[in-house]
């Protein structure tokens, strides 16, 4: 078996939430697809980061390098990728570019093999725990707690509200944790990402206030993932601390370890390499004792992870990725009573549905931002 070809191409879509009738933003994402000489096809994303920078590596620089390469043999393929195309950092458009290539062989060895992905990564379990990501920066405080609920009432039990974005700062962070934290009582998991945007200091001023509030984990506090800051806001909150989801491989991983800077290491095969890096970020967490879980979205990708690993904990179903997970994928899960099941087909399980992927496709980088990527706030704050 040989890799005989490596395509990839950039794809535009809108997200629409519950009750609201008009897109409030538009996602992109990478997808990639390998071919073997034998008829075997995988396929892998990446997210919405230089998405032609990574497409133009997927198709030139790695295809061209692992080209005739058994599509098994993925430590080969990695070591390949590190010395000929990046051997001095392998972080940004590599580590994106990789992830969904290295996704992909997975695919085709779960397949090969008549295993799926989580098997083969060990097999644990073949679920994976659940949370929703509900709590939308630009709802105000009835919206976050009608979304809250309407979870709850279907089922799940482990809800994530997004922070640091507000004019009003942390304390209006802390007012919106606690409106949510007050509606649905004390029995639901309940945590908060402020994806990168606090300072120290800030980030500490809201754990202060919100100390109370039995928080599961503060997800991702501080700019660029600070290790030292974060060991140190660690030791002044007993809220735990998780981040990793955009780190590009093990050795950023190592540093947010032994620096004793998170309770929960949270690497996402959708951007750090895929599941080769997966794998070796779980095995070092778990020689520290410490649990996984996923953040940054795609869910029906890290869900094997999850299963997969005996360290693995919950699986992020973030409504956008969620949507997208069932918009291009036929036969992708969706999580039932706070739990997702890994599907019983070889592989990843579910197939491109290539109808789409076609009707999303965008060709020209300057439609991509003629369609626009922000938030419609204005949407939201009408409906």
């Amino acid at each position: 078996m040989k890799i005989k070809n490596v395509e990839a191409s950039v794809h535009q879509f809108p997200i629409y939430l519950p009750m609201i009738d008009k897109p409030v933003e538009h996602r992109v994402f990478t997808f990639c697809r390998v071919e073997t000489d034998d008829g075997y096809s995988g396929c892998g994303v990446t997210g919405a980061y230089l998405p032609w920078s990574v497409v133009a590596a997927l198709r030139h620089d790695i295809r061209t390098t692992v080209r005739d390469m058994d599509p098994r043999d993925t430590e080969a393929i990695h070591a390949k990728v590190w010395w000929t195309l990046n051997p001095r950092s392998y972080t940004g458009v590599i580590s994106n570019a990789l992830a969904a290539l290295d996704i992909a062989l997975w695919d085709i060895k779960g397949k090969q093999a008549g295993r799926t992905v989580a098997q083969l990564l060990g097999g644990f379990r073949d679920y994976s725990e659940a949370y929703i990501t509900f709590g939308y920066p630009f709802f105000d405080h009835d919206q976050l707690v009608e979304y809250a609920k309407k979870f709850i009432s279907e089922g799940h039990t482990r809800l994530k509200m997004v922070v640091a974005c507000d004019k009003g700062g942390w304390r209006e962070d802390a007012r919106r944790i606690r409106t949510v934290r007050e509606a649905i009582g004390d029995d639901i998991d309940l945590m908060i990402d402020a994806n990168y945007k606090f300072t120290p200091v800030e980030a500490r001023l809201l754990c202060r206030e919100i100390e109370e509030l039995n928080l599961t984990w503060f997800e991702e506090p501080l700019h660029q993932n600070d290790a030292r800051a974060l060991a140190d806001l660690r030791r002044h909150t007993s809220i735990p601390i998780a981040a990793g989801q955009m780190e590009g491989h093990r050795w950023r991983m190592r540093e947010l370890v032994e620096k004793e800077a998170i309770d929960i290491l949270q690497p996402n095969c959708c951007y750090n390499g895929g599941y080769t890096e997966s794998q070796k970020v779980s095995h070092l967490a778990q020689t520290y004792n410490l649990p996984i879980a996923n953040g940054g979205g795609w869910p029906i990708f890290n869900m094997h992870t999850m299963a997969g690993l005996m360290n693995g904990t919950w699986t992020e179903f973030h409504w956008g990725m969620w949507q997208a997970g069932k918009r291009f994928f036929k036969g992708s899960p969706s999580p039932e009573n706070g739990r997702v099941t890994i599907p019983d087909r070889a592989g990843l399980g579910f197939e491109p549905d290539d109808d789409m992927l076609r009707e999303s496709l965008v060709e020209d980088p300057a439609d991509l931002m003629e369609a626009g990527m922000q938030t419609n706030f204005d949407v939201i704050a009408k409906a």
